[in-house]
């Protein structure tokens, strides 16, 4: 791994690079970059290749990377998809949900979720470019679980992971919606962090960084007028699901 050199790249670049399905997305999200926390400022600095820490995040890769032949390496290929339109977070979630998120048949949550993602990019993106670190696949030059993705991270920094930023910010915010599958949804949330580990696109302290990275962004997104009125509109379609049921 290379030293933690900064480099000054565009915030457009970075999120459109890391994921591009946003780049031409006229949704916006709910936060402009002046209003998301600074991660620079906030997040400890990523370990440096002669450090402790960084023995711990090797450790980590070696680990995980094993499971990548075994149903939980078949999940982290799934994981690897929740920025992308045609398979989308949504769908990851919907077995801790307890219910099927789609577009059809919930698109408030759908919607609240999409524009959770623009807000998780703004999040991480002055990290990723003030630090560009190395991801683990270029490291050792070792391929990964999810090949689609490796072309555009190379050119990416990896902490904090915006996979593992968007999964815990969704996780959290779906468990307010719906507070009886909490503990199903916020292992499924942690369990994507997790899973960028097996596939080799991020050390342990790249997710660790992106969860950080979460909490701050929604708590922020609790102070945002368009984020409540659309939060609300998600709970109230739950509701409305729950409803029918018993009729």
């Amino acid at each position: 791994m290379s030293k933690r050199t900064p480099v000054l790249i565009s915030l457009v670049t970075i999120i459109s690079i890391a994921c591009p399905i946003f780049a031409d997305n006229n949704n916006q999200g709910f936060l402009t970059q002046d209003e998301v926390a600074d991660s620079v400022a906030i997040l400890p600095p990523p370990p440096t290749d002669d450090s402790i820490l960084f023995i711990y995040d090797k450790t980590q890769y070696e680990k995980n990377r094993v499971l990548r032949e075994t149903e939980r390496g078949k999940q982290a290929i799934l994981d690897a998809k929740i920025f992308e339109p045609n398979f989308g977070i949504a769908k990851v979630f919907s077995e801790a949900f307890g219910y099927e998120l789609n577009q059809k048949k919930t698109p408030e949550i759908v919607r609240l979720l999409n524009k959770l993602g623009q807000g998780s990019d703004l999040a991480t993106a002055s990290a990723k470019k003030y630090y560009m670190t190395t991801h683990p696949f270029k490291y050792y030059n070792d391929k990964t679980c999810y090949p689609k993705d490796e072309k555009y991270l190379k050119k990416n920094g990896g902490y904090p992971s915006g996979h593992s930023a968007y999964g815990w910010a969704a996780a959290l915010i779906l468990a307010e919606i719906n507070p009886q599958r909490q503990n199903e949804i916020l292992k499924r949330g942690f369990e994507i962090g997790q899973s960028r580990v097996i596939c080799g696109y991020h050390w342990q302290n790249d997710v660790e960084g992106g969860r950080l990275v979460a909490s701050m962004l929604v708590a922020r997104l609790h102070t945002n007028t368009e984020f409540i009125k659309q939060l609300e509109k998600a709970k109230e379609e739950f509701q409305k699901i729950r409803y029918s049921e018993f009729k």
